[in-house]
């Protein structure tokens, strides 16, 4: 039996795509969800093959919701923007729905998910592309333990490359991400980050001074007291941003 779950805060947005799986006797519907931290919670605990997924959802979007899911499984976006349709099939996503859709184009979403199996799996590695929408230039959603925490960018420290993480350093203690330095260095406001080393970016309203260190190296030394290394490029741009 295949297992699909439904994450999409409109009741009647669920109700259809239940109606049209009826004719899909093999997929069964384990959970339905009104938010991404539903989502989250259910995909953890059931390990569904398929999920159909809004983007536009109250406290987190769809894609941040993928962002928190270490394996995620197989998507089909049910949407009524257009304008994401780009990004969700840079990540790989099944099919794109665009609301109100029809049973019969709903059964060739599902159709072709048949056909790719068992290669449908969202990319991770696609999931670090740039975010696309506003909320996601203000916030970080993290994990930790069980929980699900929205962190304000204004409240990143600094960011620090961890093999195959990010470690994003609040007052708090610091959090981790599945992303590259990368992403975050096209994501964040160039005017409040800075990437100053291959490994780390600073939040400019945390420098406090930069000092200098042997055979011609710099820190950047933080509020918190943290002494960044800085780059010979890290430090060249930083002096450019500063006007020093």
């Amino acid at each position: 039996m295949i297992k699909a779950i439904l994450i999409d805060d409109e009741p009647l947005a669920r109700g259809l795509v239940k109606e049209y799986l009826s004719d899909h006797p093999d997929i069964n519907i384990v959970a339905e969800c009104g938010d991404g931290f539903e989502g989250v919670k259910a995909i953890t605990q059931h390990q569904p093959d398929l999920i159909f997924l809004d983007i536009q959802m109250p406290k987190i979007n769809g894609f941040e919701m993928l962002e928190l899911l270490d394996q995620p499984p197989s998507v089909i976006f049910t949407t009524a923007f257009d304008e994401y349709a780009v990004r969700a099939f840079e990540q790989h996503a099944v099919d794109y729905l665009l609301k109100p859709f029809s049973k019969e184009r709903f059964d060739k979403a599902v159709a072709k998910w048949r056909q790719l199996q068992p290669r449908s799996q969202v990319s991770m590695e696609l999931l670090s592309e740039p975010a696309a929408q506003p909320e996601e230039r203000n916030r970080l959603v993290v994990k930790k333990g069980n929980n699900i925490l929205i962190v304000p960018i204004s409240s990143v420290h600094y960011l620090e490359a961890f093999d195959d993480y990010i470690k994003i350093h609040t007052k708090d203690g610091f959090y981790l991400k599945k992303k590259t330095m990368s992403h975050y260095e096209k994501v964040l406001e160039p005017g409040q980050f800075l990437r100053v080393h291959r490994s780390y970016l600073i939040n400019l309203q945390e420098l406090t001074r930069i000092e200098p260190m042997e055979k011609g190296h710099h820190v950047a030394l933080l509020k918190s007291g943290v002494r960044v290394p800085l780059s010979q490029a890290g430090y060249s741009k930083l002096r450019e941003l500063l006007g020093i």
